[in-house]
């Protein structure tokens, strides 16, 4: 089950908000756990078990933690935090990378390894992830240990960021797990949010995803083209994550919850760098954090904190997918973020502003052909016509007609992509504000709806991740 279908929407989200807002506070952790588990459980029947395991084990094990650093046994300590790290290590990469490592060995002549056509639990990465940040903040002091086990569970399992995140610390959580505050203006502020990440996802990244397909599955591509297909898909990404993102936060709202923002308009970014600190802000955090501090960040020797940087964004790549095209991906942002640590930061602040955004979105773009392209020959194929080195034609009546149907659309997107919206909303009177706010919502829910009744092009990103 996603958020944006009609079994979420006007089935399952009204009858938890109403059994939740009608049960004792005590109990709606409870409440929120067995929902929890029912949502997944309907789209992952067989796997649902190994989230209740890494529920289980990782609950334990922040037990032992705890008992073993008031006994003073520290080294006892870390080794249940290596236990838990092993485990949820363990089944990303077996349900994960299996199938990447098996194949990739056939391809070398070795046949050892099986291929096993092991389905991908939905969310495992971003439940793995906050699991084992538990652990470790509990080893560090920086989170008390969770004694309550319906408590944690809900934790692991809330639906609101099950399944796209934003993946959460439990010390960013655990107050507002044991005492939340329920305000009318909060409920409404998660409406609203809500229902603006829908309509992101719904009427702005579904459209651009038919664009894109269209151009992906091309066999006479122009530059024109190419271009233009690899511009559909980076505004299909961005408002299709950031709006399940919006949607998190929005439904968290509505249950009391304040969840961490993961995006910061990373089309306006200056430089790599700050792109980095706008994109999926909680996944760079944790990489950050729990990868990169740990190896000794860059307060070391300098071979060293460029070794820290490469794991770091060769693990970033591989988070993403099962696929060597991710690893490429990641590498390929070690190179720029490397690059501007060294000398092309300095460069690019002498540039101006209109300049150094312009290149951030040409680097971005060729970045999201390599994301978008699992296979190699089609990506080498397609990095070429953007380039003009296959002998292309630069431009086609079919790329001028694709533009002309989808520039409304372009434009919205391109338009929504930035601060501007919100900047020139936020100038009107207060009374117009409150007069013109309800009726954008309300039409957007129109809109939403009669797009799902439709039963159209409604792709859902992140089966792979």
């Amino acid at each position: 089950m996603v958020f944006s279908t009609p079994i979420f929407l006007f089935a399952f989200l009204p009858a938890v908000l109403l059994v939740y807002y009608l049960t004792p506070l005590r109990w709606r952790n409870g409440v929120l756990f067995l929902a929890s588990l029912l949502f997944y459980f309907w789209g992952e029947r067989n796997y649902t078990i190994i989230m209740i395991a890494s529920t289980v084990v990782d609950y334990t094990h922040g037990m032992l933690v705890d008992r073993f650093k008031r006994a003073g046994k520290m080294n006892a300590a870390r080794l249940a935090v290596a236990s838990s790290m092993f485990f949820n290590l363990g089944i990303l990469f077996f349900f994960k990378y299996w199938d990447l490592l098996a194949l990739t060995l056939q391809s070398l002549g070795l046949r050892f390894v099986p291929v096993l056509g092991i389905h991908l639990p939905i969310g495992i990465s971003f439940y793995t992830f906050q699991t084992m940040s538990y652990t470790v903040d509990v080893y560090r002091g920086d989170a008390e240990v969770q004694r309550n086990p319906i408590t944690f569970g809900t934790f692991v399992t809330l639906f609101p960021q099950l399944i796209a995140g934003p993946i959460i610390k439990y010390r960013e959580l655990g107050d507002q797990l044991n005492r939340r505050t329920y305000t009318l203006d909060r409920f409404a502020a998660g409406v609203e949010r809500f229902v603006i990440g829908l309509a992101k996802k719904l009427l702005l990244a579904n459209n651009f995803g038919q664009l894109w397909d269209l151009y992906k599955a091309s066999s006479a591509l122009s530059v024109g083209g190419a271009w233009l297909g690899v511009l559909a898909f980076s505004l299909q990404i961005y408002f299709d994550f950031s709006g399940y993102s919006d949607m998190a936060i929005g439904l968290g709202r509505m249950l009391g919850f304040e969840f961490p923002e993961n995006f910061r308009y990373p089309y306006i970014a200056r430089s790599i760098t700050d792109f980095w600190h706008r994109w999926h802000i909680s996944l760079s955090s944790w990489f950050r954090e729990y990868l990169y501090i740990p190896l000794g960040g860059n307060r070391c020797a300098k071979w060293k904190w460029v070794r820290n940087l490469f794991l770091v964004w060769a693990a970033t790549g591989f988070w993403h997918g099962a696929s060597w095209n991710y690893l490429l991906w990641g590498l390929y942002y070690f190179v720029w973020l490397l690059a501007e640590k060294l000398f092309l930061g300095k460069l690019l602040d002498k540039l101006p502003g209109i300049v150094r955004r312009l290149y951030v979105i040409v680097i971005l773009l060729v970045g999201w052909a390599i994301f978008a392209l699992e296979d190699f020959g089609q990506l080498g194929s397609y990095l070429a016509v953007m380039f003009g080195l296959s002998g292309a034609s630069l431009w086609d009546s079919g790329v001028t007609y694709q533009l002309l149907s989808f520039l409304p659309m372009l434009l919205v997107g391109i338009f929504a992509s930035t601060p501007a919206a919100a900047e020139l909303f936020g100038k009107l009177p207060e009374k117009g504000r409150n007069l013109i706010k309800p009726v954008l919502l309300a039409l957007g829910l129109i809109l939403c709806t009669a797009y799902l009744v439709a039963g159209t092009y409604n792709p859902f990103l992140y089966f792979r991740f």
